[in-house]
Parts: structure tokens; sequence; C-alpha cells
């Protein structure tokens, strides 16, 4: 019984920690093409994202990555089991490049809070379907388990990438022409 309190928890956290990682990245987007405002709305709309950066961040998303962290730890305790599976070695291979995109992340919003803003908004809206595609591995990974074949699952993803990029660069095209 304890194992479904700390999966629900679990998921509850995965739910936020994606909400804040899927956000951050679009408010990077704006505050990019603040920087194309003239003055002082540029000024500003750079203040305003700062604190709704600073906010989303300290106050949602490394919270709900801590707790799913460690409720995930936690089931892994209560089921060592699940260290022995292939796919759950696959799966924390997904976590830890989902760990890598958040500090990535957060090393964003130190780069804009000191007026550096080093990717166009195309870029950060590339950016933002890897976390989309991290969520698909992981969550594929975790309900199929087993009953995931790898060469499907791996032509997938690469499949699903393909899609959403293309989405990106048609929407740039869309936005471009208005």
């Amino acid at each position: 019984m304890t194992y479904q309190y700390v999966l629900a928890i679990h998921i509850i956290f995965v739910v936020c920690w994606f909400a804040g990682l899927f956000y951050i990245v679009r408010l990077f987007i704006y505050h990019t093409e603040a920087q194309e405002k003239p003055e002082p709305e540029r000024t500003i709309l750079s203040k305003q994202f700062e604190i709704m950066e600073r906010r989303l961040w300290n106050v949602i998303t490394v919270p709900s990555m801590v707790l799913t962290i460690l409720a995930g730890a936690t089931m892994l305790y209560l089921v060592p089991g699940w260290l022995q599976q292939p796919w759950m070695h696959i799966k924390l291979t997904f976590v830890a490049l989902l760990l890598v995109y958040h500090f990535m992340c957060q090393a964003k919003i130190k780069q804009m809070r000191y007026g550096l803003f080093v990717w166009s908004s195309t870029r950060l809206r590339i950016w933002n379907e890897v976390a989309t595609i991290l969520l698909f591995a992981i969550v594929f990974l975790a309900v199929l388990k087993n009953g995931l074949s790898w060469i499907y699952g791996t032509i997938g993803i690469i499949v699903f990438s393909m899609m959403i990029m293309s989405g990106v660069k048609v929407y740039k095209y869309f936005r471009m022409k208005k």
C-alpha cells in the first residue's frame, strides 16, 4: 500500500516538474523576444520576466524536481527488483538527461538575468520540445516496461522528434510570414 502512495506523489510531482520546465522555456522565449522591443518597454518586460522566471523556478520547478527524485528513489527502495530490469536502466538514463535539461534551463535563467541572450527564440522553441521528447520516452518506458520493443520505441522517438521539429519549422515559417 505504501508503494501506491509514493507512486501517486511521484506522478503528481512529475506533472508539476514538467509544467515548470515547459513554462520556463516559454518565458525564455518571451524574454528573448522582449529584447527586440524599444526602451523603456524592453527594460520593463525584462524585469517582469526575471521575476516570473525566478518565482516559477524556485517555487514550483525545483521543489517538484526534488520531490519527484525523492519519491522515485523511495519507490526503488521499496521495490529494488526494478533496478534489475533493462527498461528501468533506460528510463533512468532518460531521467538523467532530464536532469541535465533542468540544470541547463537553470543556467539559462542566470544568463538572462545578466543580460546574456545567447539562444534565439527559434532555438528556444526547439529546446522546449526536448522536454516533450523526454516526457514521451519516460512515460512510455514506465507504462509499457518490458512490453515495449526497443527497436520500435527508438524509431517512434526519432519519428516523433522529427514531427515536433517540423512543427517548429512550420510555425516559424508562418510567424515570419506575418
